[in-house]
């Protein structure tokens, strides 16, 4: 299922994207500037959207992924170059990075505790990390339905939690929250929030 999933991607997301994502996404990444990561960049929807980023570098594990990309990282606007790497061992030296993002990614992260403290590495203290995400629903009935169809929807999105909790997770992870937005009662969130740790 994973080599087939990039083909499908843009396909299955291509009503949601004409909906509200697309205005959520350019909300999010008009705060991303200097120097930006991109965390888990798929088909590289985000990559036309970027306006006030000086460079872009994005990972992305999935080759599929990276080679369905590349008709938008030519379109972009700003310099953008794409690495084959996971979000939990990063290759890049200490407090790189002005800017993090992270769209519709750590549902599929396997490690995301990891991929948090990987971020919090090398990005630059007061670093926006900026995050648009689909998370574990508050209400009992809509989260015991996604706890229910968690397991077959694992196996036919290439490993995506309808389940996870990632507010909480990045809330635990010493990232400084400024703001958490709700969308669809609750399934996606967008959070601003910052690197806290101190200068070295």
């Amino acid at each position: 299922m994973r080599n087939f999933f990039p083909s499908i991607y843009d396909l299955a997301m291509k009503p949601l994207e004409k909906r509200n994502f697309q205005k959520i996404r350019k909300e999010v990444l008009s705060k991303a500037a200097g120097r930006v990561l991109e965390i888990g960049s798929g088909t590289g929807i985000n990559f036309p959207i970027y306006k006030n980023a000086a460079h872009v570098d994005a990972i992305e594990p999935s080759k599929g992924m990276i080679e369905q990309s590349q008709t938008r990282k030519t379109a972009a606007r700003v310099p953008i170059r794409v690495h084959q790497q996971s979000a939990e061992n990063l290759e890049f030296p200490d407090n790189t990075f002005d800017t993090v993002v992270a769209t519709l990614v750590f549902c599929t992260i396997p490690t995301p505790v990891k991929a948090l403290e990987e971020i919090i590495r090398v990005s630059k203290p007061q670093a926006k990390i900026l995050f648009f995400e689909h998370v574990k629903m508050e209400q009992p009935a809509l989260a015991f339905a996604q706890e229910a169809l968690n397991p077959i929807w694992k196996r036919i999105c290439d490993g995506c939690h309808l389940n996870r909790e990632t507010l909480k997770i990045i809330q635990e992870s010493g990232l400084k929250v400024t703001k958490v937005a709700s969308h669809y009662k609750g399934l996606f969130i967008v959070v601003e929030s910052e690197n806290n740790k101190v200068s070295r």
